[in-house]
């Protein structure tokens, strides 16, 4: 694919998508590239509806191939929460520190073997005639009591990989890119592209 669109203005997301995509899409753009792109209201109930949302609206406005992902955390502990407000858990606006921090409040006093949780992500792949695709990708983890390491964005300080023994901030971009959910969901992404030719 010559060019694609990713509907995101998080710089950490499409540096992700960039280094996953390489030698399948030619050049990545971001919305600023193309002078802006429509906001969407995120109200769908499911990921997948939220990215599709988001997808279809920028292929429409810009007429390019656009990918648009939503993902969250669902912890089992929370009956799946933050989930699809995982962004905005402590408010419209809030930043990564102040979701953490009421992630930690909402999960004070639950022991370590009760704080499992995974990250989901729905890709959504548009096209400028209208038609969509979707790849799904997740990771399990288990929420620590505080944070570790200085990579990633979001959750990841506190989300630990045991497989690694590390949190995703703890891993490399490689590392991350390789069992992440988003990595997952843009490896299944990266085949579909493939496959078109």
């Amino acid at each position: 694919m010559k060019e694609l669109l990713v509907a995101t203005g998080n710089k950490g997301k499409l540096l992700e998508v960039a280094e996953i995509l390489k030698g399948c899409v030619e050049t990545i753009l971001s919305p600023a590239d193309v002078g802006g792109i429509p906001d969407v209201d995120e109200d769908g109930a499911t990921f997948e509806e939220n990215a599709l949302k988001k997808a279809r609206s920028a292929a429409a406005a810009t007429g390019r191939p656009v990918i648009a992902d939503d993902s969250g955390l669902c912890v089992d502990a929370l009956g799946g929460a933050p989930g699809v407000i995982s962004a905005r858990y402590a408010g419209e606006g809030a930043t990564d520190q102040l979701n953490n921090e009421k992630l930690l409040r909402n999960l004070a006093g639950v022991p370590q073997e009760k704080r499992t949780a995974a990250f989901h992500c729905v890709i959504a792949l548009c096209l400028p005639d209208g038609s969509c695709h979707t790849f799904d990708g997740s990771v399990p983890g288990v929420i620590l009591e505080e944070g570790r390491g200085d990579g990633g964005f979001g959750y990841d300080p506190l989300f630990l990989v045991p497989r690694f023994g590390k949190t995703l901030s703890e891993l490399s971009l490689e590392e991350k890119n390789a069992i992440s959910h988003r990595g997952n969901a843009l490896a299944l992404l990266k085949s579909h592209l493939k496959g078109e030719g």
